[in-house]
């Protein structure tokens, strides 16, 4: 991995983006949305993370976030690899899933090409974090964010995809809180 994707600064606020394995459109369903967002919940509340952006899309997440405990490498870990198991467990579960097979299937092919997994695997590894440094980095990295549900044909305005921040810009935060609003990373 190049040196320019590190967490170098712990106590940075930080852009990451993370995809399943293959690309593959997993966040199809309304139970997998669910787990990532229950995830983002627990980790507020347990292990201190800030999240000032996100968007989930089919296959992959977008977040602006900090960690409270200057872990933010721990903190995606852990998180990953807990949606990773949640989810693929939902996959096993879901009788009306009808690409099952074929995701577990694709999961476990990816397992086996990496040595740091056991069985079955849902994220690629790489994060490519991008630290935070100024006021214009963030607003960039978190337009970024908001259009990629635009950009990628799903809606026409950005506040109209579910999962994503760019509804708590706008004073809705029905689906995710999200942390001051940008107001700690200095853009108000």
């Amino acid at each position: 991995m190049s040196r320019k994707y590190k967490f170098k600064n712990p106590t940075a606020a930080y852009f990451v983006s993370f995809a399943t394995v293959f690309w593959i459109d997993v966040f199809t369903r309304q139970d997998y949305f669910s787990i990532l967002e229950e995830s983002i919940t627990h980790c507020r509340k347990e292990k201190g993370i800030e999240v000032f952006a996100y968007c989930f899309m089919p296959s992959h997440v977008h977040l602006v976030f900090r960690s409270k405990h200057e872990d933010p490498s721990g903190l995606l870990r852990d998180f990953k690899g807990f949606t990773a198991r949640k989810i693929i467990k939902a996959i096993e579960g879901n009788q009306q899933e009808s690409r099952k097979e074929w995701l577990l299937w694709m999961f476990e092919r990816a397992g086996k090409k990496n040595s740091n997994v056991s069985k079955n695997q849902l994220w690629q590894q790489h994060n490519k974090p991008i630290e935070l440094w100024s006021g214009k980095v963030i607003k960039q990295k978190i337009d970024y964010i908001h259009m990629n549900p635009v950009e990628q044909g799903f809606v026409t305005n950005p506040i109209d995809w579910k999962y994503s921040s760019a509804r708590n810009y706008a004073d809705d935060e029905t689906i995710l809180k999200i942390d001051n609003e940008g107001m700690n990373l200095g853009i108000m």
